[in-house]
């Protein structure tokens, strides 16, 4: 599956480690993995990064950062939850153009634990006595994961968000562990792009259709699944209009459903992108075509309605009807003219 979350009720630290090698991520006390991304009516890849630690050396801008911000006192300690983080949450979420968690303790915690199963560490900088940032990271058995950074807009010219995260990658390399895995960043969303400025050559990426991790150096527009898979889909609808049937390839709106936790272990569909007829009825079986970057095929998929929601938006590039759920493949091949001839089969044109 492309979105999947577990709820384990512990994680040694070399589960935590194998986690983090396939691309899984934690948020609260679950785990979870997702290959997309939904930002202001779009969707975008995701492309998880780490750094090699043995390779990692300061690198100029390292240099200058950690000078600037020498006049500030840091501290790296076990993690806790105060008020006095809350409050400097609260000012930093306020700058942010995207919802993030609704507070320290949710994004440690999530909604009902009260413990963690995480080894989790803090860096704290401080102007005097006042909290200036935090950045939290969990530390598995070879591996860590930097899991937010936190600062005073105030204090935006320090650059404390990168400051963060070099503390940690250079307390991780002291305990000499071998992996430093920032998360992902998001091509086309440049939010993220900060992410790739920090690593250099010791920066690598898992490539999707190939579950490998390669230097962020061989990074291509290839390794962009959600393009791919448009650029896919579009070659099979020329190919359906010579046999003069329309189709729209339309976004999934519902990509990510299974991250609901009622929905966690459905199965239910999970592509972000998906070529139908405008004419079909979406209250039945629906015949869905697809291409799945891992396998390098199209699929032709029968899916059911599971659930309609009470209320959507409504734009003409998504699908909103209804959550669906696979039932069959019913047709794979790697070539857009069989597959388009196999979808006219399944529609009985």
């Amino acid at each position: 599956m492309f979105v999947q979350t577990l709820a384990p009720e512990n994680l040694t630290p070399e589960e935590l480690d194998d986690y983090l090698e396939s691309g899984w991520f934690r948020m609260g006390q679950n785990i979870f993995t997702t290959n997309f991304v939904h930002f202001h009516q779009h969707i975008y890849s995701t492309v998880w990064l780490r750094i090699l630690l043995n390779n990692f050396t300061a690198d100029s801008t390292q240099t200058k950062v950690l000078k600037r911000n020498r006049v500030f006192r840091t501290e790296i300690t076990l993690a806790t939850i105060t008020p006095e983080k809350e409050e400097l949450y609260i000012r930093y979420k306020q700058s942010l153009p995207f919802q993030p968690s609704a507070s320290v303790h949710q994004l440690l915690l999530g909604s009902i634990a009260t413990q963690s199963i995480y080894n989790t560490y803090e860096v704290t900088v401080y102007d005097g006595d006042s909290l200036i940032a935090f950045g939290f990271f969990d530390i598995g058995a070879t591996s860590a994961m930097g899991i937010s950074s936190v600062y005073d807009p105030a204090y935006k010219k320090y650059s404390l968000g990168k400051y963060l995260i070099y503390q940690k990658i250079e307390f991780c390399k002291k305990l000499k562990l071998q992996y430093f895995y920032p998360g992902y960043f998001v091509p086309g969303y440049s939010l993220f792009d900060y992410k790739l400025s920090i690593g250099g050559s010791s920066l690598e990426f898992l490539q999707l259709r190939s579950e490998q991790w390669h230097t962020i150096e061989r990074f291509s527009s290839e390794d962009i699944p959600f393009d791919v898979m448009h650029n896919k889909l579009k070659d099979v609808q020329k190919q359906l209009a010579k046999l003069h049937l329309e189709t729209n390839i339309l976004k999934y709106e519902y990509f990510d459903a299974s991250l609901i936790p009622n929905l966690r272990g459905t199965e239910i569909f999970d592509f972000p992108l998906m070529l139908m007829c405008p004419s079909q009825s979406t209250d039945g079986i629906n015949p869905i075509l697809v291409y799945d970057v891992r396998d390098e095929h199209y699929h032709l998929k029968m899916c059911v309605p599971v659930w309609k929601p009470e209320s959507v938006d409504v734009d003409p590039n998504y699908y909103y009807d209804y959550i669906l759920k696979e039932i069959q493949t019913v047709y794979a091949t790697n070539m857009a003219e069989e597959i388009a001839e196999a979808f006219m089969k399944v529609l009985k044109l």
